[in-house]
C-alpha cells in the first residue's frame, strides 16, 4: 500500500462517525474538560476525534476557530437557559431575576466545559461576528432583567440600566467562577452559591432603594 493509500485509508476510518465537524466539537469539549480551553493543540483535537491531523482543516482554519465555534454554541445554549429562567419577568421581577441568577450558576456547573470555552479561552466575543451575536444574546437577558428591576428603584437613585445589568452580571459571574463551577477550580463555601448570589443581589438592590 502506498503512502497516499494509507493516508486515504486513515481518513476514511476517521469518518466512521459520519460528521467530522461535530466530532471535532465533541473532542474539543472533552479536551477543555481535561486541559482547559487553551491547554490543547489542533492535532490533539484531531486525535481525540479519531481522525488524521490534516482532517480538521476541512472544517476549521485552526484550533482557535474550533474553540470559537464551541464558545458560540455555548453562548446560544446559555441564552436559552437564561431566557427560560427569566420567563418574561414572571411572576415578578425579583423572583425572575433570582431565577436567572440560579440558571447562571447551574450552567457554570453542569456545562463547565462550555462555560470555560466561553469565558476563559482568551477569545474576545468581538473577534467573530457570530460569536458576538451569541454572547450579546445571553447578556440581553440580563439587561432585560435589569431594566425591569430598575423600574422599582426611585428615579432619583436610579443608575443607567446598563450599569445595573453589568453589576448583576458581575455578581453572578464572580460567584459562578469561584463557587459554582463544575471542575477542580471550584472553591468550598459554607452555603449554597445560589443563596450567596440571592443575598448579594438583594443587598445591592436594597442599597439602590428598590421598592418592593
Amino acid at each position: 500500500m502506498s503512502w497516499k493509500q494509507k493516508k486515504e485509508s486513515r481518513d476514511e476510518r476517521g469518518y466512521h462517525h459520519g460528521n467530522l465537524r461535530e466530532a471535532l466539537i465533541d473532542a474539543a469539549l472533552a479536551l477543555v474538560t481535561k486541559k482547559g480551553p487553551d491547554g490543547f493543540t489542533f492535532a490533539e483535537a484531531a486525535r481525540e476525534a479519531g481522525v488524521s491531523p490534516a482532517a480538521p482543516y476541512r472544517h476549521f482554519r485552526d484550533r482557535d476557530e474550533l474553540v470559537v465555534e464551541v464558545a458560540r454554541r455555548g453562548f446560544n445554549r446559555f441564552a436559552k437557559r437564561l431566557n427560560k429562567a427569566w420567563n418574561k419577568g414572571k411572576p415578578d421581577a425579583l423572583s425572575a431575576l433570582n431565577a436567572v441568577g440560579s440558571a447562571y450558576l447551574t450552567f457554570a456547573k453542569s456545562d463547565a466545559a462550555l462555560y470555560n470555552a466561553m469565558f476563559e479561552s482568551g477569545v474576545s466575543p468581538d473577534s467573530e461576528r457570530e460569536l458576538k451575536i451569541a454572547a450579546d444574546g445571553a447578556f440581553e437577558v440580563i439587561r432585560k432583567a435589569a431594566e425591569l428591576v430598575s423600574e422599582m428603584i426611585p428615579e432619583a437613585n436610579r443608575p443607567p440600566t446598563l450599569m445595573v445589568a453589568l453589576h448583576l452580571w458581575s455578581q453572578a459571574h464572580g460567584i459562578a467562577s469561584l463557587f459554582a463551577r463544575g471542575d477542580a477550580a471550584r472553591r468550598s463555601l459554607p452555603m449554597k452559591p445560589e443563596e450567596l448570589l440571592e443575598a448579594g443581589m438583594l443587598i445591592y438592590l436594597d442599597g439602590l432603594g428598590v421598592e418592593r
